[in-house]
């Protein structure tokens, strides 16, 4: 089902941003219907050149990742260095409702582009901001990656890992698509609080918040000093809460935190009915050490049977559980297709790839068109022109490099 009306036509963002957090956030209110006009270097967000760390042939005219980010935005190619450059921009905010960047604050207060500066210019302007490490503090200013500022001192690398192994290989992205569509929703309110009180807001996430956040419960239960990570498996409270390897060395991870409703069905579903009324395992409460012999017990029955008899097993029983997919069976995941969850893109040079919407789907707005990212200064003509710009105008900032029309991304040497 194609998206039936475009409610957020007049909201208009612009997006000051580069690689994903940030991007992510404007991918999402472009699908919402929102006008977003992603600015650039002549250079171009280095997520464009990304291609060959990720596995993917380098080919401007099919880029997934780019497309993941980028796709129904416009985009214009200024050099901000330019006082002409800075001019774009500035028109640009003018009649903007957002401003989204991921700039670290000392950058943009230097060009004059943070929020207390343009607040008094825009005073109804949503400015929203994806930091590293936050606003405040000794490390505002230090350089955020998801890799850094989520997984690592975010606390998910030095815990999630199986004790006296190494930390698990970080996937590009899992943080920044999670914080990116915090700051969405942050800025829906700011929208909604800008049109009851034409005021704006500054809207800010940060990549360690948003790490710390997601394992809330964890961090919070640590103080207790009970549970300590990384822990082995063996050594985890509930056993019933940890992957199992199956018989064709395939992974169940199983998802019981109830455990006293659970075990009994459980331990006959494994074909263990004999320690049902174990007074040694039924109760989380009392079972202290025996949760060890759980583990050790539930291994084994796993052990014994491939996945598909324990897919049927488990499903029978009702029991909580998902196979651990690989990537390559998720694109082909029926559930993810029956939902609506991936799509089909049809690029330039014939191909057909499959994409990953973001996350959130309205029943009565429908679904965006698939849309492809915008080629480097794709629209940077019609952008100028929409601003006032001359015919004359245009080809002085054309020619004198201030700004660039659809540029061609050649692949690094």
């Amino acid at each position: 089902m194609v998206q039936k009306e475009n409610v957020f036509r007049s909201i208009k963002v612009v997006e000051l941003a580069s690689f994903l957090a940030a991007p992510i956030c404007g991918r999402f209110l472009a699908d919402l219907g929102a006008e977003v006009i992603k600015i650039e270097s002549l250079s171009g967000d280095e997520l464009r050149y990304v291609a060959t760390g990720e596995g993917r042939p380098f080919d401007p005219y099919e880029d997934t990742t780019w497309d993941l980010e980028n796709a129904g935005k416009k985009s214009i190619a200024v050099n901000l260095k330019h006082e002409s450059g800075k001019e774009v921009l500035l028109k640009l905010l003018k009649d903007a409702n957002v401003f989204i960047t991921n700039w670290r604050t000392s950058a943009l207060v230097r060009n004059g582009l943070d929020y207390d500066t343009l607040r008094l210019k825009y005073p109804k302007l949503i400015f929203a901001q994806i930091t590293g490490y936050g606003n405040k503090g000794p490390d505002k200013d230090l350089p955020g990656f998801d890799f850094t500022a989520f997984f690592a001192r975010g606390g998910w690398l030095g815990t999630l890992y199986e004790k006296g192994t190494e930390p698990f290989n970080i996937p590009a992205g899992g943080g920044d698509h999670q914080a990116g569509m915090f700051l969405a929703a942050g800025i829906l309110a700011a929208l909604y609080r800008a049109e009851k009180t034409g005021k704006g807001e500054m809207v800010s996430v940060s990549l360690f918040h948003s790490a710390i956040f997601d394992l809330a419960v964890m961090i919070q239960s640590a103080q207790y000093g009970k549970v300590l990570y990384p822990i082995h498996k063996r050594d985890k409270i509930n056993p019933l809460e940890l992957p199992y390897k199956t018989k064709d060395d395939r992974y169940i991870q199983l998802a019981m935190p109830p455990y006293n409703r659970y075990y009994p069905v459980f331990i006959e579903a494994i074909g263990r009915p004999d320690l049902k009324d174990d007074e040694r395992f039924k109760d989380i409460n009392t079972m202290g050490e025996n949760s060890k012999l759980v583990y050790d017990i539930v291994k084994e029955a796993m052990s014994t049977k491939t996945l598909a008899e324990w897919k049927k097993i488990l499903t029978e029983a009702d029991i909580p559980f998902a196979i651990a997919q690989l990537w390559e069976e998720i694109l082909e995941d029926e559930q993810a297709w029956a939902n609506d969850f991936l799509y089909k893109m049809k690029y330039d040079n014939g191909n057909v790839r499959t994409l990953i919407r973001p996350p959130v789907q309205f029943k009565e707005m429908g679904l965006p068109e698939y849309k492809r990212g915008p080629y480097l200064g794709e629209n940077s003509r019609e952008i100028l022109q929409s601003l006032g710009y001359s015919d004359e105008e245009i080809k002085y900032l054309l020619d004198n490099k201030v700004v660039g029309d659809r540029i061609e991304i050649k692949k690094p040497s």
